[in-house]
């Protein structure tokens, strides 16, 4: 491996950040690109539509573990996980579908504890080129097919927060 230079007429990020969940029941992920950073409003994005694809799959819980980043500790991500929690718990006493999440932050700096660190970097060396710097594009296609998940569009940040 080689570190490559990024060329200065070149348009795409220079970071892509992708969310992930690694099920237990079935070690398929649940991926989505984010256009942007990370920060609590597409944390909370992605949490919903991690809920609704789970719902729909007849699950009721979801037990998150999760490293302490920020925009996974935020005040404003707690706060929305109470709020979904007290919804989805009316909707499942009306016997509608929806997905309770419990949330459990893993100790600072422990990332071995944490079932989805092993996959981020064996999916980081399966799509790795070593003679030449991948495309924003290319950089998503071989994760979605290295994780065998279907593109999704990306999340994105609202500006206006």
């Amino acid at each position: 491996m080689q570190q490559l230079e990024r060329e200065k007429d070149d348009t795409d990020p220079a970071a892509l950040c992708c969310y992930g969940l690694l099920r237990a029941d079935n070690a398929q992920m649940l991926l989505r690109f984010v256009e942007g950073r990370p920060v609590s409003q597409v944390t909370t994005d992605y949490l919903s539509w991690v809920s609704a694809e789970l719902a729909q799959q007849g699950k009721q819980v979801l037990l998150l573990v999760w490293d302490n980043a920020s925009w996974h500790v935020s005040k404003a991500v707690r706060a929305w996980l109470r709020a979904h929690n007290r919804a989805a718990r009316k909707a499942q006493q009306q016997g509608q579908a929806a997905v309770r999440i419990i949330a459990y932050w893993l100790p600072v700096k422990s990332p071995w504890l944490n079932a989805i660190e092993p996959q981020w970097v064996h999916g980081k060396q399966a799509i790795v080129e070593p003679t030449r710097k991948l495309t924003a594009d290319e950089v998503r296609e071989r994760v979605c097919r290295h994780f065998g998940c279907a593109p999704s569009e990306p999340l994105k940040q609202n500006k206006q927060l």
